[in-house]
């Protein structure tokens, strides 16, 4: 599938002021080395990863579970420069396990940026 980015120093017409962007281009750039190809594979594995994580935070049946897939998630979304997910992330991995009404919360919180972060991903490769 072809896909087109936006380089971290082209214009951004996706409607974000740069400080609002849910993604770091200038991070994404430089971990990537500023190859386009493997930018557009990161993001596109992470879309496909993103949701693997939710379901395994859903399906925890111990702390560790809970732990293991939070802290998978949030570096997986500071390795693109998804910040304010990886901060969720990091909140939810520190979470009480046993607050279960604390767990759903929390997942809901993390599907939501989830799809932020996704929208904006469907935006730089249109």
């Amino acid at each position: 599938m072809a896909m087109s980015m936006m380089s971290a120093s082209e214009s951004n017409d996706t409607g974000y002021s740069d400080a609002a962007r849910p993604l770091d281009l200038v991070h994404l750039a430089k971990y990537t080395f500023g190859d386009r190809g493997l930018e557009s594979e990161l993001l596109g594995l992470f879309r496909s990863q993103a949701g693997i994580y939710v379901s395994r935070l859903e399906a925890a049946a111990t702390a560790k579970d809970w732990r293991d897939a939070a802290h998978s998630l949030k570096g997986s979304a500071r390795g693109l420069g998804a910040w304010a997910l990886g901060d969720i992330a990091e909140d939810v991995e520190l979470l009480d396990f046993d607050n279960a009404e604390g767990r759903a919360d929390a997942v809901t919180r993390l599907r939501d940026a989830i799809v932020v972060v996704n929208g904006y991903i469907d935006e730089l490769m249109s």
